[in-house]
């Protein structure tokens, strides 16, 4: 979550500013960690995070292809309370879906934070593609058909309209919004059963969801399992640390994507690092990668609703700057490929070898920087996808598609400011490929 800091995420980048000098992006090349630049070829419209622009914000793409027309494949991002955005491969709309609006007058609008893919996914009208999205404002899942019959508007929502909340009891816990949050989806290849990975906000529990199609044509799901990540650490010189937050916070799990050839699951803790652990949630969670402020100590003070950091002790990692987000996974036909986390705080994004045997070894990195004064770069970037696939003539390479944070150029509010802007850049798969030596 970009927008609206939390304390937690505010102290992150003060932790991340005191241990690197931040860089803006930089030119084509490498920059001053020797990580290469590779520049975007297009992005979407702005999306304005204010009343004009429907309280809209970036966050979480999804890249489909369509097998029978590589050229008309899609991609779908979620926005916030601006709903769901589905963009051709030129970044422009092709479709805007609202999130829906609220039982009642005080309770929480519908929030879409994250978007993920089934492909085939059983239900009673027969096998179909499926766009599943986070609605933190509602503590659901909500499940959308996408048929490329449909040109100008391809998703249509099948979400069972009895689908309960994923981890609220009733309407006064999802106006607290410890709510549905990140995302991933997953198919166990033993069984064909279609699955949800789901993160709460401000909690660290994780919960598989199975999704499940009703004969009336839809789609619900149900819950089968939860895992709750560790929130306190015990530290190489025997203290306990936490990472720093408002009272009652958790460190929260955003990020997550599955490995569908071992069935394993990576899960990004902000503030904390990156989790292995069975897709099943069965087994002990391993955190393969820290991020630079682990262990890093922080007071919260309540009268500023800041984190003041401490003494760094030196035990973090040295690849991700809080927050690690935007995890997405670079697929080879051979079994190889690579595990991408945005590097929010840094404006980075590293690479970590697929291979569990290889222990998810780094493998290195890359900035998405400006192409020209118009097309800038991506900044805290918080969610990511990549397809490893030929996708007609515009990306016969494959496609990475980043959320930018601080879209530019500025747009005045008329008041002296500056309005909120995020957006989508959607970077050649193949320029990533060559500037990174994969």
């Amino acid at each position: 979550m970009r927008t609206h800091r939390t304390p937690r995420k505010a102290a992150a980048l003060a932790l991340g500013a005191a241990l690197l000098s931040l860089l803006t992006a930089a030119p084509a090349g490498a920059d001053d960690e020797g990580l290469p630049t590779v520049t975007p070829t297009s992005e979407t419209p702005a999306l304005y995070d204010d009343e004009a622009g429907g309280n809209s914000d970036a966050d979480d793409p999804a890249i489909w292809r369509n097998a029978a027309d590589p050229d008309r494949s899609l991609v779908i991002a979620t926005a916030k309370e601006g709903g769901l955005r589905v963009y051709g491969l030129d970044a422009r709309l092709v479709q805007s879906l609202p999130a829906p609006r609220p039982p009642a007058e005080d309770d929480a609008p519908g929030r879409f934070n994250n978007v993920d893919l089934v492909t085939g996914l059983r239900t009673s009208a027969g096998r179909a593609d499926v766009a599943v999205v986070s609605d933190r404002g509602n503590d659901r899942l909500r499940i959308y058909r996408i048929d490329p019959s449909k040109p100008g508007a391809p998703l249509t929502d099948i979400t069972d309209p009895a689908a309960v909340p994923v981890f609220s009891a009733d309407q006064a816990e999802i106006n607290d919004q410890r709510t549905a949050y990140g995302l991933a989806t997953w198919q166990d290849k033993a069984t064909g059963r279609s699955y949800a990975l789901v993160s709460q906000r401000e909690r660290t529990r994780l919960a598989l969801v199975e999704l499940t199609p009703t004969a009336g044509g839809t789609v619900g799901y149900r819950k089968v399992r939860t895992l709750d990540l560790p929130a306190s650490f015990r530290l190489p010189d025997g203290t306990t640390w936490s990472p720093c937050a408002e009272p009652g916070e958790l460190p929260q799990v955003e990020g997550m994507v599955v490995d569908p050839a071992t069935g394993t699951l990576y899960a990004g803790q902000e503030d904390v690092g990156i989790w292995r652990l069975r897709a099943d949630l069965t087994d002990k969670p391993v955190l393969v990668e820290k991020v630079r402020e682990y262990g890093v100590p922080g007071v919260y003070d309540e009268s500023t609703e800041e984190c003041t950091a401490g003494a760094d002790p030196g035990f973090g990692g040295e690849r991700l700057t809080a927050d690690v987000e935007g995890l997405t996974l670079f697929q080879e036909s051979d079994g190889d490929g690579y595990l991408f986390a945005s590097s929010q705080g840094d404006n980075t994004f590293a690479l970590y070898d697929r291979e569990v045997s290889e222990d998810n070894e780094y493998e290195g990195g890359f900035r998405v920087g400006a192409a020209s004064a118009t097309l800038d770069g991506s900044e805290e970037c918080d969610g990511a996808a990549v397809l490893n696939a030929p996708l007609g003539s515009r990306y016969p390479n494959g496609l990475l598609v980043v959320q930018d944070g601080h879209e530019t150029p500025e747009v005045s509010d008329g008041e002296g400011g500056t309005r909120t802007a995020t957006g989508f850049k959607f970077v050649d798969l193949g320029d990533v490929v060559d500037a990174a030596d994969l």
